[in-house]
């Protein structure tokens, strides 16, 4: 028998976790500098938890037996999780909160091809507690600090917002609005003109499914639609957020009212961060505003205000591959502390441990016996060790460069 990883997950071997660590640690440094907290939530959470108020699926999520009456499962994303612990373990906590969080998520797909991914890394952060344009702008500027870090510059934003949009939808029969609101979601002109809809509505449902490209025009023809006074003020507001982002010209900005997220707590402004490079547009993150999320969950239905992403560790590896930025090969060891007899064992654990004790980080191994001297050499050279110390039965060293 081949023992291979459970379906849809998949081992990352050292050279592979040295990447992964690469691009992690350089976002890190980015939500640190913006004055970030890391969050750790539980991988394992009830389904009405995961759920977040039916906004996600529940054949999305995959389950867990229990022998409780409790229903479980893992997390798809983190947002709710989130929205979870802040509301019920930090009760007394100030806003706005900072947060961000690298971890791993599991999603059930439907794909056909064989072994298909159920498991991912993300890296993300949400702003807890703050609405309005500044908190939208800084979450987006992040976005842009994140990418640069990484030296990535071959990228866009789409933009939406999703209030705008559902709003656009509500003069749709309610029957008909899910299949819609679809067709929208996936640029569906065929479905679109095949459903039991009035002139009017359709020509509406084309002119949304329209509402895409540069921002002055699709500021344009929204305005131009039959708006009530608070779809002016939704539209006013994303106007004065484009005018911010691109007065600091951080990245190229498309505007998509016809941008549908799958997971459906959003309230606000919503966007995609998609590579330029590829034939075909890879998607490198995702995320929004969701004022009403933490109401779910808090002890008395309060309404925080929030907005987030997520970045997709595996599709920004796949793009850095070709930049040659990511490690090529795993760190290699400093030194190989070798006693030659059974009596320097204890002096040659000592000596390894004042190396390591160094200031700046010194990988140190210690030769584990059953080698000539010719052989623990090759090793070294194998593993492409600088310096082997020698370690005789008085405590004294003998050093010798490898390279």
């Amino acid at each position: 028998m081949v023992y291979q990883p459970a379906s849809g997950a998949r081992d990352l071997l050292p050279l592979d976790v040295e990447k992964k660590r690469w691009i992690e640690d350089r976002l890190q440094q980015v939500f640190h500098r913006w004055g970030y907290h890391r969050i750790i939530t539980s991988t394992l959470e009830r389904m009405d938890t995961l759920m977040a108020g039916e906004a996600i699926q529940r054949q999305m999520v995959i389950q867990l037996q229990n022998g409780e009456d409790d229903e479980l499962g893992l997390r798809p994303e983190l947002t709710a999780s989130i929205a979870r612990t802040v509301v019920t373990r930090m009760a007394n906590a100030t806003y706005p909160q900072r947060l961000y969080y690298n971890a791993n998520v599991f999603r059930r797909t439907w794909e056909s091809r064989h072994n298909r991914q159920q498991e991912f890394y993300q890296a993300g952060v949400e702003l807890l507690g703050a609405g309005g344009l500044l908190a939208n702008a800084e979450v987006l500027l992040l976005v842009a600090d994140c990418l640069a870090a990484l030296g990535l510059r071959e990228w866009h934003l789409i933009l939406g917002e999703a209030g705008i949009t559902r709003s656009l939808l509500s003069p749709f029969p309610a029957n008909l609005q899910d299949k819609v609101r679809s067709a929208i979601a996936h640029l569906d002109r065929i479905t679109i003109d095949n459903l039991p809809l009035s002139d009017k509505l359709r020509d509406r449902a084309r002119t949304i499914l329209d509402l895409r490209g540069p921002s002055a025009d699709v500021l344009q023809k929204v305005s131009s639609l039959d708006l009530d006074e608070e779809q002016r003020e939704a539209v006013n507001n994303l106007k004065s957020l484009v005018e911010l982002l691109e007065s600091e010209k951080k990245f190229p900005l498309i505007l998509d009212l016809s941008l549908i997220q799958t997971i459906d707590y959003y309230t606000g402004i919503v966007f995609e961060v998609v590579n330029d490079t590829e034939s075909q547009a890879r998607i490198l993150g995702r995320g929004g505003r969701y004022d009403q999320l933490l109401g779910l969950y808090h002890p008395q239905g309060e309404n925080i205000p929030g907005i987030g992403f997520g970045l997709n560790i595996e599709d920004l590896y796949q793009v850095l591959l070709s930049t040659q930025q990511l490690p090529q090969a795993t760190p290699t060891s400093d030194w190989l502390v070798v006693p030659e007899r059974a009596s320097a064992n204890a002096f040659a654990f000592a000596y390894a441990q004042k190396l390591r004790d160094s200031t700046d980080l010194v990988r140190v191994e210690i030769d584990l016996g059953g080698r000539d001297a010719d052989a623990i050499r090759q090793y070294a050279r194998d593993r492409s060790i600088a310096q082997i110390a020698w370690m005789k039965a008085d405590g004294s060293q003998k050093i010798e460069p490898l390279r």
